[in-house]
């Protein structure tokens, strides 16, 4: 009998942006049984501090969320930075992680991180970003003044809580996690043609939704991460 179990193949990317130090962090975690927890984080700030802090983050949420499911991995994850520290200087950071096993995906996530959906033909946005912008937006104001908040975030993992985490199914085949280095500097559009060229191969998505990352007129450029996760269909015979 073949086996009934899609196999599951993940592409990461980061990019460094145009201030020191990268303060993304991602990782893919995968237990004996072929389930797979992911996260991404983006530190809020920069400086050695979050740039260190910000793998154990992600480490930490896509552990607990392969073995607990992702709001776990976000509270976990979370519960390590939600004292500010001695000196008063704890690291803070937002982030999303999503859980693939064989009852399907699901996503948590905290602020503006993003996970996506492929399904074949469209890419959906799943999350919805968790920033002043967002909310300013639900009474109508002009658009510019609502994008003016959009760099506000509501909700970190330093204040995240089971009432204050999103969470969603997602019944795509190819999953994309993002910081917003990417989806705020990568029109919906480019990454929906980069979603059909490359869903096949994770890795070259990863890749590619990362370098498409480009500077605002400004010339910044924001740290950019990508986890895509792919499930390929069981063979039929």
């Amino acid at each position: 009998m073949p086996d009934a179990t899609p196999a599951v193949l993940t592409g990461v990317a980061t990019r460094e942006g145009t201030a020191a130090d990268n303060a993304d962090a991602c990782k893919v975690y995968r237990l004996a049984d072929g389930t797979v927890g992911a996260a991404v984080i983006d530190g809020i700030g920069h400086g050695p501090h979050t740039s260190a802090t910000a793998p154990l983050l992600a480490e930490t949420a896509a552990r607990v969320t392969a073995h607990r499911g992702p709001l776990a991995g976000i509270l976990s994850a979370g519960l390590l930075i939600a004292d500010d520290g001695h000196d008063g200087e704890e690291a803070n950071a937002v982030g999303v992680a999503v859980l693939v096993d064989d009852a399907g995906t699901r996503a948590a996530w905290v602020g503006d991180c993003d996970v996506l959906g492929w399904n074949g033909t469209r890419l959906r946005r799943y999350s919805t970003p968790q920033v002043m912008g967002e909310w300013v937006r639900q009474y109508g104001p002009p658009v510019e003044i609502a994008a003016h908040y959009d760099d506000w975030v509501r909700v970190s993992l330093h204040s995240a809580t089971v009432a204050t985490t999103g969470e969603v199914d997602i019944p795509d085949p190819v999953v994309i996690l993002l910081s917003d280095g990417v989806h705020d500097q990568v029109p919906a559009d480019v990454m929906e043609d980069l979603a059909r060229q490359h869903h096949r191969d994770p890795q070259a998505l990863a890749n590619a939704l990362v370098a498409a990352a480009q500077a605002d007129e400004s010339d910044y450029r924001d740290d950019a991460t990508a986890v895509v996760i792919s499930m390929t269909p069981p063979p039929t015979t």
